[in-house]
């Protein structure tokens, strides 16, 4: 086990100092088992920080994410953390003043991340396979950049589905409906 355990750091790691040496815009971080953002990151990238426009943490066994992450690494326009055990997100969130794009497929929500809404710049939000019944619908439809929002995959209440064009200028993805129970 504490081989395996070394193996994951040492290959964190090397993703982490390739992203820093050949200063890419990019950290991937998918597939590294973490349970949280590594601390020392935040030390060994701190030149870089401002040029990192895109980073992935997908698959990962991730229960949060700190202020600390959104704070460091301010002008993410992607952030991709599908497939982990998120249940919520940071208020720090809605200062990413340049993320257009966020996957949160296969989390844990049960509400849609409400500080979302409040980043203007947001295009693309993917939700599918999460917990979600509600959905801020009045905030949602002020999101002048919005695009796309998925929801497939979520128990959604009846009112994401009055989220229809005209009355919003994304495009809303949702499961069919199921057939009510016959009286």
């Amino acid at each position: 086990m504490q081989k395996r355990m070394g193996e994951a750091v040492a290959r964190v790691a090397r993703k982490v100092n390739d992203t820093v040496e050949n200063k890419t815009d990019s950290l991937d971080l998918a597939n590294c088992k973490l349970m949280t953002f590594p601390v020392g990151i935040y030390k060994a990238m701190r030149s870089v920080t401002e040029g990192i426009h895109r980073i992935s943490l997908a698959n990962n066994e991730l229960k949060s994410l700190t202020g600390r992450f959104i704070t460091t690494f301010s002008q993410l326009r992607e952030l991709n953390l599908a497939g982990n055990y998120l249940h919520r997100l940071p208020e720090e969130v809605t200062s990413l003043l340049h993320l257009r794009a966020i996957n949160l497929s296969r989390n844990r929500f049960r509400r849609f991340p409400e500080p979302l809404a409040a980043v203007a710049t947001l295009e693309t939000i993917d939700l599918e396979e999460n917990e979600i019944t509600e959905v801020p619908v009045e905030k949602l439809a002020s999101m002048a950049s919005l695009r796309s929002l998925n929801l497939r995959a979520n128990p959604v209440g009846p009112e994401a589905r009055l989220l229809v064009r005209p009355l919003v200028p994304f495009d809303l993805l949702l499961s069919p409906e199921e057939p009510g129970p016959e009286a």
